[in-house]
């Protein structure tokens, strides 16, 4: 952890999160609260970004999904950091206490208006090279992808769907043979902006 902890984008990114305050959105009084995790491992030098590929479940406005692991608020949890923790033991059995959070970004909500209210606070934490996962039936699949690659312009992609008979372009960013997109992808996007001044995320 500590190798991890002294890569230059890892301590460029903890150091840019130590010192900015992050936006938060304002809440409607219908919406949900809910928490992400941004995960980052550094393997061979590479730092690399945790996603996941949602179960496909009817009636899920995420089912199939590119994701962070994460999800709702519950009475319970006390902080939206500890969601974040919860949520991706639960989804992944993954310890975020065993690494280290190193802070927060802007609050995000979905711009559709098909998609339910809810608030989402994500949060960066980095892990363990050797980290291991055990996932829920709620994961169908997660994917390491190096931050060099997604920032990247051959990584930029487009989703298209259709909404209320029209179609749609969103932004997004190619894993695999999967897009990330929606509030996934301004997550990403939250990540690379801190890094594109000075930070060399390939070394």
């Amino acid at each position: 952890m500590l190798n991890a902890l002294a890569h230059p984008t890892v301590a460029a990114l903890a150091a840019r999160l130590s010192v900015r305050v992050p936006a938060e959105a304002d809440r409607r009084q219908d919406a949900r609260l809910a928490a992400v995790a941004a995960v980052i491992r550094v393997v061979e030098r590479e730092p690399e970004l945790l996603f996941i590929k949602r179960a496909e479940h009817e009636g899920d406005p995420w089912s199939g999904h590119m994701a962070f692991p994460g999800g709702r608020h519950e009475p319970g949890d006390g902080t939206l950091e500890e969601t974040a923790c919860r949520e991706s033991y639960e989804e992944l059995a993954l310890d975020l206490r065993a690494g280290t959070i190193l802070g927060r970004l802007d609050d995000l909500a979905p711009r559709s208006p098909v998609l339910p209210p809810i608030l989402i606070r994500p949060f960066v934490a980095v892990v363990a090279p050797d980290v291991t996962f055990a996932p829920s039936e709620e994961v169908a699949a997660t994917f390491w992808v190096p931050l060099s690659v997604l920032a990247h312009e051959d990584s930029r992609a487009e989703h298209v769907m259709t909404i209320n008979g029209a179609s749609a372009r969103f932004p997004g960013f190619r894993v695999h043979e999967h897009i990330v997109w929606g509030l996934t992808e301004r997550i990403v996007q939250q990540l690379l902006s801190l890094l594109n001044d000075d930070a060399d995320i390939s070394v």
